[in-house]
């Protein structure tokens, strides 16, 4: 009994008061949470509750809480004038910093650490023998051994120095480490990659539909090397179009219970940096194998979807394939083809033109009915920065979607509900990417905002459907004050996340959705595949398995 109440007040599930008596936190006026600093001081608490208001603290009231510790807050007061709760921090649970990537400063017989992340405001003190020779100007990572106590400066020691802080390319190596993010795989995980083969032999076929010889085409980014999706359409006799999206059959190779889908769950994703990406999964298999090079064959899980001319899917088929990449098409080379009429690339891809075409118009068929439904459409324009081979920017360029990349996302959106639509009703434990309703006070500010511009929404905070908000991007569009309000009513809408419950998306107006379309890049995805083969393939729907999945979800989402 005595292990238990430790083991629940040292997580905060209890508290235990002066008269050694125990309580619940919510029942004492004491709310758990994470710190949420801000650069100039103060901070607040996201309680675990997500229902529940975020709490203010003062500076003072911080108790030596770091930004990112969970913590046991008390609140002080009711309600504050901008009608947030405000609170003290009484005890730290978890400290969630211990180690830091900043800036180093040899001052006397010290250094000092300035964290290069502005929410963390202490300085880290680093004794003279604990400095790793590092000087002035050095970007290092430093443990933290002693955290700050009533007043008392944290202190540390240097584990690495990254370089000098105005060396080319050491800005983004900073950031990797700033965000504890692994570059090199354990040789564990090597060792298990080897023994995959980089081919597809023919015991791997077995069972699968064989598609080799129709026309399937990739379309990417002039440097993507992981290409985890392909694509082909055709015009039915019927006058429908058959849209079939294939993409890699990752968990095939990445199995579970093995070191590399470890490591795989702990990366969740994919980092893409302005010089380099940092892949979930190691190159033998994300541009190798698992990658749906043109012209080898690659085993792939596909979704065959027949579509009317309103854009509804009126039959899919899921099933496992192998595939051969008929052509690796950029999407400069596809917009080229389809928007400037470019003679020399439309007689190069001849053979494909045609499909091309019938993709534009698939795309701008399931494009309409999206925005019919009300899905918000915010068309920002991302920067590409271009670097040299030294880390040096060179260019800044602006990223643009056209039709190729319109057509792309249209299908894989498409494929996504599909799959997220069948899971549903088969009623088993899966993994949704759901959005949920906007919070109705952030709502209302945005709505008073809009309105001294002179827009008015339609609906209340309490009750607004998405349309009324892509209809007032479309009233902005092109206008100046276009970026100040899609930018405020993105964030004024909530962040979708990965959920065991089918709870619809907001921002695509969709009641179903998940994420199928990039098991390379994302666990979730790879998460997606597992349960389809598990379900679908093997039609293993045991109590035993419907057990399993239910209790892991969570954890996974």
């Amino acid at each position: 009994l005595v292990k238990a109440l430790n083991e629940l007040e040292n997580s905060g599930e209890l508290v235990r008061t002066r008269k050694n008596r125990y309580g619940l936190p919510e029942k004492m006026n004491l709310v758990r949470g994470k710190i949420e600093m801000h650069k100039k001081g103060f901070a607040f608490l996201l309680p675990d509750d997500d229902k529940m208001d975020d709490i203010y603290i003062h500076s003072s009231d911080l108790n030596s809480a770091m930004h990112g510790d969970r913590v046991i807050v008390r609140i002080e007061r009711g309600h504050s004038r901008n009608d947030r709760p405000e609170g003290a921090v009484i005890r730290i649970l978890e400290r969630a910093n211990t180690q830091i990537v900043g800036t180093f400063e040899a001052v006397a017989d010290v250094g000092i650490v300035i964290p290069d992340d502005k929410r963390i405001l202490n300085e880290i003190l680093v004794p003279k023998d604990k400095t790793m020779g590092a000087v002035t100007g050095h970007k290092v990572i430093v443990d933290i051994t002693e955290f700050p106590e009533r007043g008392i400066t944290a202190k540390g020691e240097v584990v690495r120095i990254l370089g000098h802080k105005n060396d080319p390319g050491v800005d983004i190596v900073s950031i990797i480490y700033k965000h504890g993010i692994h570059i090199d795989f354990p040789e564990e995980v090597m060792e298990e990659v080897k023994r995959i083969p980089d081919h597809v032999r023919e015991e791997d076929m077995e069972g699968r539909r064989d598609l080799r010889s129709e026309t399937i085409v990739t379309i990417d980014g002039e440097d993507a090397k992981d290409l985890d999706d392909a694509i082909r359409v055709k015009r039915l006799d019927n006058g429908n179009i058959l849209l079939g999206v294939y993409i890699a059959d990752v968990s095939y190779y990445v199995r579970e219970g093995t070191a590399l889908d470890a490591e795989a769950f702990e990366r969740a994703t994919s980092v893409y940096l302005v010089d380099r990406v940092i892949p979930m999964l190691p190159h033998r298999l994300s541009n190798g194998i698992c990658s749906l090079n043109k012209g080898e064959d690659r085993l792939a899980l596909g979704i065959e979807m027949e579509i009317d001319p309103e854009g509804k899917v009126v039959s899919h088929e899921i099933f496992e394939a192998v595939i051969r990449s008929t052509e690796r098409m950029t999407y400069t080379d596809v917009n080229k083809i389809l928007i400037d009429k470019d003679e020399t690339l439309r007689k190069k891809y001849a053979p494909l033109v045609e499909q091309f075409e019938l993709m534009e118009e698939l795309a701008a068929i399931l494009r309409k009915k999206r925005q019919k439904r009300g899905a918000i459409d915010f068309d920002f324009k991302e920067p590409q920065i271009i670097v040299d081979e030294e880390g040096k920017p060179v260019d800044i360029l602006i990223r643009e979607r056209f039709v190729a990349e319109r057509l792309i996302e249209e299908f894989m959106l498409c494929a996504n509900e599909t799959v997220a639509e069948h899971f549903h009703w088969l009623d088993v434990p899966f993994i949704y990417r759901i959005h949920e309703d906007p919070d109705e006070g952030k709502l209302e500010r945005f709505f008073r905002f809009a309105a001294t511009l002179g827009y008015v929404v339609k609906g209340t905070a309490q009750e607004i459907h998405p349309l009324e908000l892509q209809k007032l991007l479309t009233r902005v569009k092109g206008k100046p004050e276009e970026m100040v309000i899609s930018k405020l009513m993105l964030r004024s809408l909530k962040q979708a996340k990965y959920d065991p419950s089918s709870i619809g998306h907001f921002g695509l107006s969709t009641k179903f959705y998940t994420h199928f379309t990039a098991p390379i890049r994302r666990y979730p995805d790879l998460t997606v595949h597992r349960l389809i083969r598990k379900y679908l393939i093997e039609g293993d729907m045991s109590p035993k398995t419907i057990k399993y999945w239910k209790e892991n979800m969570a954890e996974i989402a």
